[in-house]
């Protein structure tokens, strides 16, 4: 019972990094997890203000996501062109040609494609380097920013399930 609340445990810290790194799953890994602690402990009761938290975790992180790229694209002045250019920049840079790099890879991609993105997209509707730069640093930082607030957010969830768990496998 141990070595899978250990493999969960695992699990989580993934949905953690998941939380900060975009592109990835994160909340919704921690809550697989504890889904499956309750499956295998057979009691859900044990489980059940984890999962409350959890579900409210992934509920505020979906708003923090939204909310933080738009202020800070806001705080910026970026148009919608740069935010759908932040977006195609994140999709392109995690699946198109950053991936073939010898370096950095994906992760690359994910951290240069938005911001790229944001600055083509603002450029192509504003055409103002300045302007269009701002605009994408403004996009990313937000984003950057909610990215570190989805994390904190994941670690309580952890925290919360360890706290309400703990006793329940190794006693006392």
């Amino acid at each position: 019972m141990q070595i899978i609340y250990w493999l969960l445990i695992a699990l989580m810290i993934l949905g953690i990094i998941g939380a900060v790194v975009p592109a990835l799953p994160g909340s919704s890994l921690i809550l697989i997890a504890i889904i499956i602690w309750g499956v295998v402990s057979n009691s859900f009761a044990a489980i059940q203000i984890p999962l409350i938290v959890t579900i409210i975790v992934l509920m505020l992180s979906v708003g923090v996501d939204i909310l933080a790229g738009y202020l800070g694209a806001k705080q910026a002045g970026a148009s919608k062109w740069g935010q759908i250019g932040a977006i195609i920049g994140l999709i392109v840079g995690f699946l198109g040609l950053l991936p073939a790099l010898p370096f950095g890879g994906p992760l690359l991609g994910i951290l240069l494609g938005p911001l790229l993105g944001a600055i083509i997209g603002e450029f192509l509707y504003r055409r103002e380097l300045g302007l269009a730069i701002k605009a994408g640093i403004g996009i990313v930082v937000g984003s950057l920013i909610g990215n570190l607030i989805q994390g904190l957010l994941a670690i309580a969830a952890v925290i919360v399930f360890l706290v309400t768990t703990w006793s329940q496998v190794f006693g006392g």
